[in-house]
Parts: structure tokens; sequence; C-alpha cells
């Protein structure tokens, strides 16, 4: 890749120098490393960070690929360089969308009879299948509404104290777990979104829970365990994310697929959805 260096820029002009050093940081690489992970020079790599050299398009493009920089911070990217933007923010409801969103729908109907959810990079839940919309009715038909925010959100469920978390029974062991996940999740993709969720949710939450995990028995994953009336119910997740995306909303999508924990949980899944699935 052209190494070309020009004279130094303005202050006005380092926006760009900015974001790479910082997204550099949040992937706690040294300029070796990211030289060496994108096969440029770290000579140029510290260029372009201090201003010195100007990148170009594909050089920004290439960079922030080998950083796994999300697209949406990639157009930033290329907005804080002086070129436009390359990736679309496309509706779920768009023409050119279709094919992906009956992808998701499929995997979330195949997953059936267990629950299956697809999550935007805020958790909101933006497509569920039967299975888990009855868990959540399981807790009251008004449940989204008692959690507020406006948005069907999967941290407000679990982290509003009249959501999911009075039906957990090891919270102590999967609360701190799944917030510091999240807190991971929105440092990894700058999530702005997701840490004004965190912002609003932490007033309502113990420190010492969250901070402190129990020592649980050390198992392949941790489920969460649900008590509902006299139904116990354990689960844990897989997460599957696009591999390829070239828009940011298919790019900001997660598939979260719950399983079951033990024999039990999978036939009161599987008796409630009639046996779909069954082996």
């Amino acid at each position: 890749m052209s190494e070309l260096i020009t004279q130094s820029r303005p202050d006005a002009d380092l926006a760009f120098p900015r974001l790479l050093r910082d997204w550099r940081q949040k992937r706690r690489l040294s300029q070796l490393d990211l030289a060496l992970a994108a096969g440029v020079s770290q000579r140029h790599l510290s260029f372009l960070e201090s201003g010195r050299a100007r990148p170009s398009r594909n050089m920004i493009l290439h960079l922030s690929e080998t950083l796994d920089v999300p697209l949406r911070d990639r157009n930033a990217w290329l907005t804080a360089a002086g070129f436009a933007t390359l990736f679309r923010t496309r509706t779920l409801d768009d023409p050119q969308m279709e094919q992906v969103m009956n992808a998701v729908k499929m995997m979330l109907t195949a997953h059936e009879p267990f629950p299956a959810i697809a999550l935007d990079r805020a958790w909101n839940v933006r497509m569920s299948n039967k299975p888990f919309d009855r868990l959540g009715a399981m807790m009251g038909e008004d449940v989204w509404a008692r959690i507020g925010g406006g948005e069907r959100n999967l941290m407000r469920l679990f982290f509003h104290p009249l959501g999911i978390r009075p039906f957990v029974t090891n919270w102590s062991a999967v609360g701190p777990l799944m917030w510091r996940r999240a807190q991971r999740e929105a440092e990894a993709v700058a999530g702005s979104e997701m840490m004004a969720v965190l912002d609003d949710l932490a007033p309502l939450q113990e420190p010492h829970i969250l901070w402190s995990a129990a020592d649980p028995a050390l198992l392949p994953v941790m489920p969460f365990s649900l008590q509902i009336k006299d139904l116990k119910i354990s689960m844990f997740a897989v997460i599957a994310t696009f591999g390829t995306a070239q828009d940011i909303t298919a790019d900001d999508l997660r598939i979260e697929t719950l399983f079951p924990a033990d024999p039990e949980t999978e036939a009161l899944f599987r008796k409630a959805g009639g046996g779909k699935g069954a082996a």
C-alpha cells in the first residue's frame, strides 16, 4: 500500500489520527502490533496517527477492517479524513434488506421450540420467535411496559427491578457476567446507545452484586436459571453475527439463540411447542 507522506496538517484536520489511535488502543494493540497485522510499516502508521501522513481511502478501509471497526464507525473514519461515507443504514423493511431479514426469520423459526431473538447493538429486540414471546408473557403480559424505555430492550428486561431479575434464581452469578458483557460490547463497538442504557440502569443496581460475581461451580457455560411459579427453567445463550455485512443495520444485528441447560427445561419447551423439533 502507498505510504505517501505529506506536510503536517493543522489541528482541525487531526480527527482521523485521533480515531485511529483511539481504536488501536481500544483493541489493546501497540503501533507495532497493528502495523504487523495490517502489513504496513510502523513508521507510516506513526505518521498517520500524528497527522504527518494523509491516509488514502483504501488505507482507511484496510486499517478499520484490521481493527474490526463497526461499519457505522468506518463511515466516521472516512468523514474525518475528508472522504464520502461508504456504508448505508437501511431500515429493516427496506426491499434490499428482504433477503437478510428472511435469513433472520429462518434462523429464529428453525430454533423453535426454543427462544431466539435478533438484537441491535443496544440490545433492542428487533425480531423474536414465538417461544421467546411466550417466555416473556409468563412474567406478565405487561412486562415490556413495566420496564419502560420505549423499546423491547434485553438489558432493561434483565436489570430493571420490574423485569426478569426477580425470577432469576442465580442472579449473583449471572448478573455480573451479563452486565460486564454489555460493558465490553459497548466499549468494543463505541456503543453510545448501549452506554446510555447502562447509565440509566446503573442507579437501580446493587454495586456489590454487579462487581463481585458469586463463585459458581465450573461449568462449560453459565446458564441463567428462572423460577416462574412452579416452573424451573435453565438456559444458556449462543450469539451469531453476519460475517460479511456491508450495511450498518445488518452489521449491528446479533442473533441470540437460547438453549436448554438441562433435560427438564428441554422437555418443558418441547411440550409447549407441541413437540416441534423433537429428536
